[in-house]
């Protein structure tokens, strides 16, 4: 019996890890109720690297796929990318981007994190955001992990509709709908 309970725990390990691949050892060992060992034992026997290594390889995946910006130029870092379809970026707040009197985190961390993943999936070498219908849903704390996950919805043209959700352990706390702009530089096109 308990054998059945591991392989089950270890399928179940498999599919968070690939569902959100930053996770630490420890975030699921307290997921499992299990200990830290346990956990890097059940990755082992999976053949999952650690942490370290899952982003590394996560981070040079989702850069090549990259057009309209470069590493440098994103907000949070970029960890799977399907251009023209849909990506993922996660960005570790710090103290210092919230407001000193109350630690909430300053919206336009958020934003830009949202504005530079939704540029990002879009299929084209200039790209500009055109329009923006956004919504903070509740308060985020300065020090806390943001994961952003970005969805093209439609593609008209040079005209991308991408849906944005931001969320903070798995609870939504930004959502957005945007219309990014594939421009041409050369035929003269503006956003309109």
């Amino acid at each position: 019996m308990a054998r059945q309970g591991r392989l089950e725990r270890q399928r179940l390990l498999a599919e968070r890890i690939h569902d959100n691949p930053l996770q630490t050892d420890e975030e699921l060992a307290h997921y499992f109720g299990v200990s830290v060992p346990t956990v890097r034992l059940d990755r082992f026997h999976l053949g999952i690297p650690e942490l370290r290594l899952r982003s590394e390889g996560l981070a040079r995946q989702a850069v090549r796929g990259l057009r309209a910006l470069t590493h440098q130029e994103m907000v949070g870092d970029l960890v799977d990318l399907d251009l023209g379809r849909s990506g993922r970026s996660v960005m570790d707040t710090t103290p210092a981007m919230g407001f000193e009197r109350t630690g909430v985190l300053r919206g336009h961390y958020i934003f830009a994190q949202a504005d530079s993943l939704a540029l990002a999936v879009v299929d084209g070498d200039v790209v500009l955001t055109g329009l923006v219908n956004a919504k903070y849903k509740q308060p985020v704390l300065a020090g806390e992990q943001i994961w952003a996950t970005a969805e093209v919805l439609r593609h008209l043209g040079p005209r991308w509709i991408v849906l944005v959700v931001s969320t903070v352990r798995d609870v939504p706390v930004f959502r957005a709908k945007m219309v990014v702009v594939a421009v041409e530089p050369s035929k003269g096109d503006c956003v309109q």
